[in-house]
This record gives C-alpha cells, sequence and structure tokens, in this order.
C-alpha cells in the first residue's frame, strides 16, 4: 500500500504503532524501529504524498483534505490494536486522526503519543508556510533536521521546498474547535532546548484528553539526540507492553 511502510519481516504484532513523520519528512525516519521493539509491537510508518516514492503526487494542504483519506488508507490496519506516535507535525495529523475516528465510531488507538509539538489549544502561529522561500529556508535551519545537502544544492532546495511548504500549511491552517477530548491516554515528548515546542508549550497537550496524561521532558532541541529517541522507544515500549497485559 502506498500510504504505508512496514521494514520489517512483516509479521504481524499483537499490537501496531502507526508513526507519522513531521513536516518535509519521510516515512524512512522510521526504517530501523522495528529492530527497537519487542516482536510484539509492530511498527507502521505512514508515507504522505509529495515525497521520495509518492513525490509525483501533490502534497495536501490541509487537513480537512488529508485525513478522510487517511483514514481510508488505514482501514486495513485498524483490525488489531493500534497506537499512534506523530513527531511535530505528525503529532497534529495523529490528533486530527484521532479525532475523525472518533466521529466515524471507528477504533481508537490504545494510546497517542506526541513529541515536539506545541499543544494545539494554544493556537499558536505555524511560521514558514505563508513567508518567502528565503524565510522558509531561514526557518527550517533554525528547527534542524534538515541535511546540510539540501541546503547546498538549489536545484534539490527548488524540489523539497513545496512539500515542506504545503505539510507546514496542513498545520497552520488547521482550526481548532472546542470539542470534548479524546477517551485516550497522551504521553507528550519535548526537548528542554525546544523554542517551538517547549514543554509549557507540550503541557496543554493534556487538555486533548480525559484520560491520563504524562509529559516526558528530554535532552535536545526540535529534533531529539540518540539518547533522547531511545528514551522515546523505551517509553512507548513500557506504554504498550503494559496495554497489552492488561
Amino acid at each position: 500500500m502506498k500510504w504505508l511502510r512496514q521494514y520489517g519481516s512483516g509479521d504481524a504484532g499483537r499490537i501496531r504503532l502507526l508513526c507519522f513523520h513531521y513536516a518535509g519528512g519521510t516515512a524512512s525516519m522510521f526504517r530501523t524501529w522495528h529492530t527497537l521493539f519487542p516482536g510484539a509491537i509492530e511498527p507502521i510508518a505512514i508515507q504522505l504524498p509529495g515525497r521520495d516514492d509518492r513525490y509525483a503526487e501533490p502534497p495536501y494542504e490541509s487537513m480537512s483534505e488529508l485525513v478522510p483519506d487517511l483514514v481510508e488508507a488505514l482501514r486495513p490496519v485498524l483490525d488489531e490494536p493500534f497506537a499512534c506516535y506523530g513527531f511535530s507535525m505528525g503529532a497534529r495529523v495523529a490528533l486530527a486522526l484521532s479525532y475523525e475516528l472518533r466521529t466515524r465510531e471507528l477504533p481508537l488507538p490504545v494510546k497517542l503519543f506526541v513529541a515536539s509539538s506545541a499543544a494545539p489549544v494554544l493556537r499558536l502561529p505555524v511560521r514558514g508556510w505563508d513567508e518567502s522561500d528565503e524565510g522558509l529556508v531561514a526557518y527550517m535551519k533554525e528547527l534542524g533536521g534538515t541535511s546540510a545537502v539540501v541546503f547546498d544544492h538549489p536545484d534539490l532546495l527548488e524540489l523539497f521546498l513545496p512539500t515542506v511548504r504545503a505539510d507546514l500549511k496542513v498545520v497552520g491552517t488547521c482550526p481548532v474547535p472546542e470539542r470534548e477530548p479524546l477517551t485516550v491516554p497522551i504521553r507528550a515528548f519535548s526537548g528542554n532546548d525546544d523554542t517551538e515546542a517547549s514543554p509549557d508549550r507540550m503541557l496543554p497537550w493534556r487538555q486533548e484528553t480525559s484520560a491520563e496524561f504524562d509529559l516526558n521532558i528530554l535532552p535536545g532541541g526540535h529534533f531529539f539526540t540518540d539518547e533522547g529517541t531511545t528514551h522515546i522507544l523505551n517509553a512507548i515500549t513500557k506504554d504498550l507492553v503494559s496495554v497489552l497485559a492488561g
């Protein structure tokens, strides 16, 4: 399936972890995760259009168009218990997906993991998408996470910027209505040096759930260190093994 990437053997785990990448990112950021979880947990990465092997497809520019198509793409893997992990833009996509699943009375995730994303209820403006190319590039350099090779090659940068701009527009134009919170427990991860999604900005994610909420503060900025990523993987494993244990 063009939306889903399973980098391991394809053996089904007892619980699936749907993984959502950041703006301008690809599913390959999760390519090694299957080696880092116990066999009971099956990571499945989501590949949005407009990048990598889906580059020929136009990227989405609004959450209202993205999420219904995403629901249909995910239907085949909603037959087993699942959780969601979203990084930066991916956190907002995972949240919007969860609300849409509730509206359609489809299965909900057993847990929502969100990282490096300011709480939606703060309604903070999203930078970059409505700025000049120069402004967008400056924002990308400030956040980190983009290879210097991209910035050093104008032809490559020209191909890359429209997808990043579209992804940021998805989040930047996404309304945050008043609504009943989810009944899904949430664990949030924030870098202690992240100016975009600081711990203070991530704490209000707790307003998105009536269930348990936890905030883990990790070393690093918007993009985590190897140590921070290991902490995230361990926390996810502990939570999901606990779910399986009942």
